[in-house]
């Protein structure tokens, strides 16, 4: 494991997006002594195999696990990513925006508490007024789950390609397997957003129920859970 690395990880099937998103990356201020690598998976068959794939072909310490559609503004993101790291050895993943529980019908964004301050279109998440933030503490606060659009970590725990098929839920998953492997989750204070995300506007449910009902029964017992009462705690 190289400890002074952060990798890039992407799965894309649109070379626009791309092409745009790592031209914000490619403009972000490196802290010294660390290095970047870029690494994507085109075409991938869903989103758990993609990241899995190029999780386990990165040896860098820090993973950057984006959406191709997200433009990271902030230029000393990595500066700012690695002084949470370090503050406290047990956070183990970063959000963008996150929720204090779990919802009770495992859809994310019902969570009452919400966290971050997102650049998104008004019709696929809540509104901007429904996020908040403690100016107190870190400068970054706790969170149950945090939205995949962007998740940085510090450990590698496989994704869980056997059940997640497709590209959903892999999120609120991976979030419930840090918590339950004894990391915390944090989502930092935004002054101003660090990224947009590009949606579009508009999400692909198709598949969405399908893999909420299966959420749903595996976490069960979380379901309308607040942080501090998922996973083990020093």
């Amino acid at each position: 494991m190289n400890e002074n690395k952060f990798c890039f990880i992407l799965c894309t099937n649109n070379e626009i997006l791309l092409s745009e998103s790592i031209h914000y990356i490619s403009h972000l201020i490196i802290p010294d002594g660390y290095t970047t690598e870029l690494l994507t998976v085109t075409d991938a068959k869903s989103m758990t195999l993609g990241y899995n794939e190029a999780m386990s072909a990165s040896d860098a310490k820090y993973k950057i696990y984006m959406h191709q559609d997200v433009f990271i503004l902030n230029r000393y993101f990595l500066s700012d990513v690695l002084s949470i790291f370090e503050s406290d050895a047990s956070i183990g993943l970063i959000g963008m925006t996150g929720y204090t529980s779990v919802s009770a019908d495992g859809i994310m964004w019902h969570a009452e508490e919400k966290l971050g301050t997102p650049y998104r279109h008004k019709d696929v998440y809540p509104d901007l007024s429904e996020y908040r933030y403690s100016l107190s503490g870190d400068g970054y606060g706790p969170a149950a789950q945090v939205d995949g659009f962007m998740m940085v970590t510090s450990k590698d725990y496989p994704w869980d390609s056997q059940n997640l098929t497709g590209w959903d839920f892999y999120d609120a998953c991976q979030s419930l397997t840090f918590l339950l492997n004894g990391h915390k989750i944090v989502v930092p204070f935004q002054r101003h957003p660090w990224c947009i995300h590009d949606d579009g506007g508009l999400l692909n449910l198709t598949d969405y129920n399908q893999y909420r009902q299966m959420f749903m029964h595996t976490y069960q017992k979380f379901l309308g859970k607040h942080y501090s009462e998922i996973g083990k705690r020093e």
